[in-house]
């Protein structure tokens, strides 16, 4: 299904989105990638939605990223004798693991890791960061803190440690078991929580086995320090704004937001950006115009995707969320300003082959009257390249992996078309213009620029280019009957 723009848009299916028709609906809006959500919903539910979202895929004979979303570690407190208590700026706390239930002076939190990481000074964040505590002594068992900033604190409220590195791996049990689950059930993406070190990336990767790829969210203080590095062990990014919005002061987080957009960007990774993005339309038909500028700045920004949570999960509105991120984007893309600021922020990692070959693709394919880039990419590779050039004209994604074209629809700009097997360069140069004529991105009257690597079916070779007619008796003319 062409798009007429080239960021993405993920939608979260939850209540609200949980049929076939409304899932097709979505997708027909707008929607590329579907999030199933793993804290909510038992295997079952999430096995249905994806057997729907496949049958949409097939019905409409278009590719669907499904991104699958672990759970990661949940901190939180116990529960309290009244149900829930007042603490008052200034006031002594406890945290501690008797099993005792709490009152207004203590409460059990049931999470030995977080006493062994803790020391003097460090501050924790009870119910998304509306109760603040200072550590003022602390121990094996125990933290006595002093109440920074009030509020009602109640049963099981959750807790962050924004100062300090728990020692907590970023898969629990659950997300272990999960992650299997999903990845025998077909899924193209893995959202990975709590990632605080490259290690934590390694050890999911270890465990999906290739079936698929790695999206490290970075909702963690920790997870920005060590960004570099986690970029490098992880296939895309998300930057998870909410728990980001707790753990450091809200203020900061729109800088993290862009830079860690431009180092995704530059490793030709996909990025997401994500967190109350409409939040508005869970309830309202219409969003608010803050909103409004919220998605528009993460598009001028040149993020990949943009992501809708309970807007399509739970809300009252899930299609009209999606038609407002469509509508957004398209008048984003058309804006010239646009086309400079992404200019202007163009770069790469490093100079190899095949960054020269993509770049050439895009310099032609904007100073001629070349209208597509056809790149072959059997892992997805060659595909990443160009869309990080963010070229003017349309990117046609080919490949004869589905499960590649699929989890290319995570990335800008790219038109995914499933071919035959390619062994030759002449088979790849006829498949593109086919491609590019049939999603109507050119006619027999035009030209499009194809890339490609030689030997064929070897990941990250890319390594020719071709201008070539759309008309195939111009292609080959000196073998033509």
């Amino acid at each position: 299904m062409k798009r007429h723009r080239n960021v993405k848009i993920v939608a979260t299916l939850g209540p609200a989105s949980n049929d076939y028709k409304m899932i097709r609906a979505l997708h027909e809006a707008g929607a590329d990638v579907f999030r199933l959500n793993m804290s909510h919903g038992d295997h079952e539910e999430i096995r249905a939605r994806h057997e729907i979202i496949r049958q949409v895929e097939k019905d409409l004979d278009s590719p669907i990223a499904i991104l699958a979303d672990l759970q990661g570690p949940k901190l939180r407190v116990g529960v309290f004798a009244n149900g829930e208590e007042e603490l008052v700026e200034g006031a002594a706390f406890r945290l501690d693991l008797d099993d005792a239930e709490g009152d207004v002076n203590r409460v059990k939190l049931p999470h030995k890791e977080i006493f062994d990481a803790l020391e003097p000074g460090a501050h924790l964040l009870v119910n998304d960061g509306k109760i603040k505590l200072r550590v003022k002594d602390c121990g094996r068992d125990f933290a006595d803190c002093e109440v920074v900033v009030g509020g009602t604190i109640s049963n099981r409220k959750g807790v962050n440690v924004p100062d300090v590195t728990l020692p907590l791996a970023a898969l629990s049990e659950k997300d272990r078991k999960d992650l299997e689950f999903v990845c025998e059930l077909g899924v193209d993406w893995l959202a990975l929580s709590f990632v605080q070190r490259p290690a934590d990336v390694e050890e999911a990767r270890a465990l999906a086995k290739g079936r698929a790829a790695i999206l490290s969210k970075i909702e963690k203080p920790n997870a920005v320090k060590s960004f570099d590095e986690i970029l490098k062990v992880s296939d895309g990014i998300m930057v998870a704004r909410g728990d980001l919005g707790v753990e450091l002061p809200v203020h900061a987080v729109p800088p993290i937001q862009k830079q860690l957009i431009r180092k995704s960007r530059a490793a030709a990774k996909p990025v997401i950006v994500a967190t109350q993005m409409l939040e508005s339309m869970i309830e309202s038909p219409m969003p608010t115009r803050a909103e409004v500028s919220d998605v528009a700045n993460a598009i001028y920004e040149g993020a990949d995707a943009i992501m809708l949570s309970a807007e399509s999960a739970a809300g009252d509105f899930p299609i009209e969320a999606v038609s407002t991120m469509n509508n957004v984007a398209g008048e984003v893309e058309h804006d010239p300003t646009y086309t400079k600021i992404i200019e202007a922020s163009r770069m790469t990692d490093g100079q190899t082959v095949a960054d020269g070959i993509v770049s050439a693709a895009r310099e032609i394919a904007e100073t001629t009257n070349v209208k597509a880039i056809c790149c072959f990419s059997q892992s997805g590779t060659t595909a990443l390249l160009v869309s990080r050039e963010r070229p003017r004209v349309p990117i046609v994604a080919m490949t004869n992996q589905v499960d590649t074209a699929r989890r290319l629809c995570l990335s800008w700009g790219t038109n995914c078309v499933v071919t035959g097997p390619v062994d030759r360069f002449k088979d790849a140069v006829i498949a593109a213009v086919r491609g590019a004529t049939s999603l109507k991105l050119a006619t027999k009257e035009d030209m499009v620029v194809i890339t490609a690597g030689v030997p064929f079916n070897t990941p990250g070779s890319t390594n020719i280019l071709r201008v070539a007619p759309c008309d195939e008796r111009l292609i080959f003319p000196a073998e033509a009957d």
